[in-house]
């Protein structure tokens, strides 16, 4: 089995190439999705991929807000072009699109597969926009999640106001994996099994963290709550370090 894993050097293509330790996994050097013909010539070169991980993405809320036309060409455009690839080669390929808790307005909590997607920004507009893209094809998986890579927390502080079902990336790569296996189609949530603040979720890598609020930030708009749940399959307990 060849499998194809884009966004290979983030935290969660760094799990997925532990449980695909043969996996193609192209550098953005090697491959800018964002372009159409780079991508083409890369599926020629590789006929035999049986299974792509659309992982690659930009996903921070502010670089998405301040460059939206780098965004929009590797989130929406990528995406676009990997799947006019994968229709274009004519191949049987199962195709897993990694998406977020964020497609929600985060006005509610525990959003199912069958709840309706209202992005507050611009990040969470892309990665809808990448949703509806890629169910141009006959048969696919959309990937909805909340994951940080298990690591020391990257700001002084995190909200105590703003919530998720959260994982850690190597759980996120588990789920990814177990789905693959069972070749489930259509929308699933991988989910963690309860709803935690991001200040505890970075408490459990970096104890020292220091608590903020929503009135304590200034940028583009947040999804408030981005807690999942899930009509299709279990959840996942996070991993503690």
């Amino acid at each position: 089995m060849t499998v194809f894993i884009t966004g290979a050097a983030g935290a969660l293509g760094s799990e997925l190439k532990k449980r695909y330790e043969d996996a193609l996994t192209p550098t953005h050097k090697e491959l800018d999705i964002g372009n159409k013909e780079q991508v083409l010539d890369y599926f020629k070169k590789h006929l035999d991929i049986d299974v792509i991980i659309h992982a690659g993405a930009l996903t921070g809320i502010r670089p998405c807000e301040e460059d939206q036309p780098l965004a929009w060409n590797t989130n929406v455009e990528g995406t676009r072009n990997i799947v006019e690839a994968v229709l274009a080669s004519k191949q049987k390929i199962q195709f897993i699109y990694v998406s977020t808790a964020c497609v929600f307005d985060g006005h509610h909590e525990m959003y199912k597969e069958s709840s309706i997607p209202y992005p507050e920004n611009y990040y969470a507009l892309t990665k809808l926009v990448g949703e509806s893209e890629v169910r141009k094809l006959p048969e696919f998986l959309i990937a909805r999640t909340n994951f940080v890579a298990k690591e020391k927390w990257p700001y002084p502080k995190a909200f105590t106001d703003r919530y998720g079902t959260y994982l850690f990336a190597d759980g996120v790569a588990q789920g990814i994996e177990e789905v693959q296996k069972e070749k489930i189609t259509g929308i699933v949530h991988v989910v963690g099994d309860k709803k935690i603040s991001v200040y505890e979720l970075a408490k459990m890598t970096t104890p020292d963290v220091q608590p903020m609020t929503i009135d304590d930030y200034s940028g583009p708009p947040l999804t408030m709550d981005m807690s999942l749940d899930t009509e299709r399959w279990k959840k996942y307990k996070i991993s503690k370090p």
